[in-house]
């Protein structure tokens, strides 16, 4: 279920789901044909290529699908796991799979949806893969050589040749409806058939060969959802709709001390600045970095408050109400900047003689506190440390 796990869908209820999906799938397969040995055989022999048609489908919309979420702010393409590119093992094991598919009538999924509905060929065709894959594991060193040639790593194409996502959609899907109306007329030429279509059909075919070129231009022309966010930040109008809190040092300094762990203090700063200086418990993330999915974590859950200090009070204002875009979680932001925090806490100078006894109650605050947060910071990283050294034993 990938974006919707787990902020809407529970990461148990999502096997379930999958469970039942994976149902529908295989019965989809089969209604489709392809537990047909003759139907699935008949993409080499040119008289039907239902599988290319299917697979073209496929990929169209799962393309399409996954630049949708992304561009709705659901789904971080660059999180999406792809494979290495062996290019030599690739094209072997695409011949050897490709005579297999014409041999035995079934490519490895296809096997699996005609076994479940009992064909005896099938299982055969399964036992063949097992006894194959034993074999390629077992001698794996043989051809481990060969299986590394020409590692390209992990490659995309619309990277590779420096063009947008929403481009190379626009390329595959004018390839897929080619490739539909190329073996459309190769089926109908080899199986002796005069194929005429009405003006309603017609209609039909370019309305259904129409929506992916809509749903790609809807894409490409307007804002994603973090370029709304950021126009939304950007803009002086909605920045003083929004009323932020704030919080004063001297209070934030109180709940750490006591409340720790109820309080994510949030540095926005570059990391060169929080490197030379920050404070005590602060985390690191960079207004730019704060729509990255890592981060999105912190801006969701309701159970700490979110506290953002910059250098200027307008980047920890842009970045508190970034979080509130992002998610549902309490933002504050802190009065002061992290430089007239130190001069408050660390590089107080203590009151004259004469002075009130607030004052000198303000100081022993800001000093106790001080070392109290000081000691915190050291605790903690000194716990998370050991509590890494024992995960890695």
């Amino acid at each position: 279920m990938g974006p919707l796990v787990p902020e809407i869908i529970s990461n148990e209820f999502n096997l379930v789901i999958a469970f039942i999906i994976g149902i529908g799938f295989g019965f989809i397969l089969e209604q489709a044909g392809f537990s047909s040995t003759r139907k699935l055989a008949g993409l080499f022999y040119g008289y039907d290529f239902t599988v290319l048609k299917v697979f073209f489908t496929a990929g169209i919309t799962a393309l399409i699908g996954i630049l949708l979420l992304a561009h709705l702010g659901l789904l971080d393409i660059d999180l999406i796991y792809i494979n290495p590119t062996f290019l030599w093992s690739a094209l072997i094991g695409g011949v050897i799979m490709g005579a297999g598919f014409i041999i035995g009538g079934f490519c490895p999924g296809a096997s699996i949806c005609a076994a479940a509905i009992g064909k005896i060929d099938a299982f055969a065709f399964i036992f063949g893969s097992i006894l194959g894959i034993f074999i390629f594991a077992e001698s794996y060193p043989l051809f481990e050589e060969i299986y590394k040639m020409e590692n390209w790593d992990a490659v995309r194409i619309d990277q590779y040749f420096s063009i947008s996502p929403e481009l190379f959609a626009f390329l595959i899907t004018i390839i897929a409806i080619g490739a539909f109306i190329t073996t459309t007329q190769i089926e109908n030429r080899i199986n002796n058939k005069k194929v005429t279509f009405s003006r309603s059909q017609l209609i039909k075919y370019l309305v259904l060969g129409g929506i992916p070129f809509i749903i790609i231009a809807i894409l490409t022309y307007t804002p994603d959802r973090q370029e709304y966010i950021r126009h939304q930040i950007s803009d002086t109008q909605q920045q003083k709709k929004c009323i932020i809190k704030e919080i004063s040092s001297d209070k934030l300094a109180h709940e750490l001390i006591n409340n720790y762990y109820k309080i994510n203090l949030i540095d926005v700063r570059s990391q060169d600045a929080y490197k030379e200086y920050h404070l005590p418990l602060a985390i690191n993330i960079p207004l730019d970095d704060i729509t990255n999915h890592e981060w999105k974590a912190y801006f969701v859950q309701k159970y700490k408050i979110n506290v953002f200090y910059a250098d200027k009070d307008t980047i920890a204002r842009k970045a508190c109400l970034l979080a509130r875009f992002i998610g549902k979680s309490e933002n504050y932001v802190l009065k002061e900047s992290p430089g007239q925090f130190r001069n408050l806490f660390f590089n107080i100078e203590p009151p004259s003689n004469d002075a009130l006894k607030t004052e000198f109650n303000t100081y022993r605050f800001r000093v106790q506190s001080a070392r109290e947060l000081l000691y915190l910071e050291n605790a903690l990283k000194n716990s998370y440390n050991l509590l890494r050294k024992e995960n890695q034993k």
